[in-house]
C-alpha cells in the first residue's frame, strides 16, 4: 500500500471553512461495481465486461458504454436487480469517516455514474448517510429492467454536478474536496478546491493533491490539516 500526501495548505488547524464533501462511490467509497453484480444475475457479466473494456480503451464514450450495458439487463427482474444492489457494500472506515464529515458540520455528497439503489443499500446498511447522492438510475417497467438508463451523470459531467451542489448549498467551489479513482472522476478533481485520489488510476494521479489506499487514511489526512 502506498499513500503521498503533499501539504494541502488549505484549511489549517481548527481554521477551516465548512465545505463540501464529493466522493465518487463505484471504486472509492466501494469496491463494488454494480453493473458487474447486476450481469452476474443475468448471466452476461462478461459482456458487459467487455464493454467496459472497450470504453476504458477510448473505443466507446462513458454514455454509449452505460446505455450499451443496460440494454444486456433488459427483462432483469426486479427482485434480482435488488439481490444485486443488496451486494453493494461501503469500503472499511467510509462510514466512520462520513459520520465524521457530517458531525463537523460539512456537507457530504455522493456523485456516482452508478446507481440510486446501490448506493442507498449500501449506506443503509452501515446506517450512514450523505447530505447529497447524485446517481443514475435503471428504469424498471411491470417489474422488470427496461434495459433504459437515464440519470444526470450519464451525459453530464461530475464538474457540472459540482458546481451545481455549490449553487444549492452556498458552497464557494473553492472549499470544495473531491474523492475519486477514475476517468469520469477527473472533471469533478480538476474543478474542486482540493482534489484526493483513492488508489487513481495512473493517468488520474497527476491530477491529484492527495493520493490515498484506505478510508482510515482519508480520515487522517482530514484530521491532519484540519478538516476535522
Amino acid at each position: 500500500m502506498v499513500c503521498e500526501q503533499k501539504p494541502l495548505g488549505r484549511w489549517g488547524a481548527n481554521a477551516h471553512p465548512m465545505t463540501l464533501v464529493a466522493f465518487d462511490f463505484d471504486g472509492t467509497l466501494s469496491d463494488s461495481e454494480m453493473m458487474v453484480l447486476l450481469g452476474e444475475q443475468y448471466g452476461v457479466a462478461n459482456e458487459i465486461g467487455d464493454i467496459t473494456a472497450r470504453a476504458m480503451r477510448g473505443e466507446l464514450s462513458y454514455a454509449e458504454s452505460v446505455y450499451e450495458r443496460a440494454a444486456l439487463l433488459e427483462g432483469l427482474p426486479e427482485p434480482e436487480a435488488q439481490a444485486a444492489y443488496e451486494q453493494v457494500f461501503l469500503r472499511p472506515g467510509a462510514a466512520d469517516l462520513i459520520a465524521a464529515l457530517n458531525d463537523a458540520g460539512h456537507t457530504t455528497a455522493i456523485l456516482t455514474g452508478g446507481f440510486t439503489p446501490g448506493v442507498e443499500a449500501a449506506l443503509a446498511k452501515d446506517h450512514t448517510e450523505v447530505d447529497h447522492v447524485v446517481a443514475n438510475d435503471l428504469p424498471v417497467a411491470d417489474g422488470r429492467l427496461t434495459g433504459d438508463a437515464e440519470g444526470p451523470l450519464i451525459e453530464g459531467t461530475k464538474d457540472d454536478a459540482l458546481e451545481s451542489l455549490c449553487v444549492e448549498t452556498g458552497t464557494d467551489l473553492a472549499d470544495t474536496v473531491a474523492i475519486g479513482d477514475g476517468a469520469n472522476d477527473l472533471p469533478m478533481l480538476k474543478a474542486a478546491g482540493t482534489a484526493i485520489g483513492f488508489i487513481p488510476k495512473p493517468a488520474v494521479r497527476p491530477h491529484c493533491d492527495v493520493v490515498v489506499a484506505t478510508m482510515s487514511r482519508l480520515q487522517r489526512v482530514f484530521e491532519e490539516d484540519g478538516l476535522l
